[in-house]
């Protein structure tokens, strides 16, 4: 097995409502190994991106409690400088919408050329134009020499998101963040942007964290999954493991939710309501429990936590034991299975 990269224990990202402070990621515990794509799923609003700019340092005005371990040294309390020394050279991020990602005013070989000056104060601008054209040729962009001098509006939304990647890497970083790197991305180019992040991963051996809503990218990218809800984690399994014998509800309902040929579904499974907004969550009590109502309140715990159920198998809450879908508990029902 890889090395451990990245340890994160604890963590408590808060942002202030008026006069409290709400936890966004409350007490999440995750590891990255060497050479490994976890992927954290969850819908909008689960916490993920908060989590990912919280390992960046990337919240301005957030209260950060916890420890965030990257290679064994503790980068939550470190200081803007220290982060500025470890952003784009030890790890670097892939941001969801490369438009807003990019400076419009600056030409595209400029902005990665920075990056890479940035680390690297000594290298002539010869050095540092053909470092730029290697680095659009690995990302798969057409006549590099020429998009060198391009501004961002004048690309394609798949280009600009090779070029978000190109600077992600400029520097060749041990920790990889990508946050939605294919939302907005047609059916075509997003294979082409995971197939490239899949290559990166094997060329630089970086440890990847994957973040998604999409579990078809996860099927075929991640090798360990973290499912995120209301800013807990609420399982964490190795890929194959998730797909085959998903425990937690809120993992079932996500992929009860995806459209399966192989199965006769009159209507596709949805979700029953939505995730709540940061000041109302429950801090108490299992917090999916208002979305699957029909089961009974007696079999979730009152502080819920992770259980290890197999090795490397983790669930939070009991509720898990006792959770059927209503048309599953009809189904035992009219067989006269209790």
């Amino acid at each position: 097995m890889a090395g451990k990269l990245l340890e994160i224990k604890n963590l408590k990202t808060s942002f202030r409502i008026q006069d409290d402070y709400y936890a966004a990621v409350d007490d999440v515990s995750l590891a990255v190994n060497e050479n490994e794509v976890l992927a954290i799923v969850g819908e909008s609003g689960c916490g993920k991106s908060a989590l990912a700019f919280s390992v960046m340092g990337l919240h301005n005005r957030a209260k950060i409690d916890g420890e965030i371990l990257f290679n064994g040294r503790d980068i939550a309390s470190a200081s803007p400088n220290e982060l500025n020394k470890l952003r784009g050279k030890e790890m670097g991020m892939i941001f969801q919408d490369p438009l807003t990602a990019l400076n419009p005013l600056m030409q595209i070989g400029d902005q990665i050329g920075e990056t890479i000056l940035l680390h690297h104060k000594n290298i002539s601008k010869s050095e540092r134009r053909a470092k730029v054209i290697r680095l659009l040729d690995k990302v798969g962009i057409p006549r590099p020499e020429h998009v060198f001098s391009q501004f961002p509006h004048e690309l394609s939304g798949g280009m600009r998101q090779r070029v978000v990647i190109a600077m992600a890497i400029a520097n060749e970083p041990k920790l990889l963040i990508a946050d939605e790197p294919t939302t907005a991305l047609d059916a075509t180019i997003q294979s082409q942007i995971l197939d490239l992040i899949k290559e990166l991963k094997d060329d630089m051996h970086a440890g990847i964290i994957l973040i998604t809503h999409d579990l078809g990218v996860v099927a075929e990218m991640a090798d360990r999954v973290a499912v995120m809800y209301a800013g807990q984690i609420v399982e964490i399994a190795d890929v194959h493991t998730l797909f085959e014998e998903p425990l937690h509800p809120y993992t079932r309902s996500l992929l009860n939710s995806i459209p399966n040929s192989e199965k006769e579904q009159e209507k596709l499974h949805v979700i029953q309501g939505i995730v709540p907004a940061l000041q109302n969550l429950p801090r108490t009590g299992c917090r999916f429990k208002e979305r699957i109502p029909w089961i009974d309140d007696a079999v979730h715990e009152e502080h819920p936590s992770l259980h290890e159920v197999k090795p490397g198998h983790f669930v939070r809450c009991t509720c898990y034991k006792q959770f059927k879908f209503p048309d599953e508990a009809k189904e035992e029902q009219h067989h006269g299975i209790s």
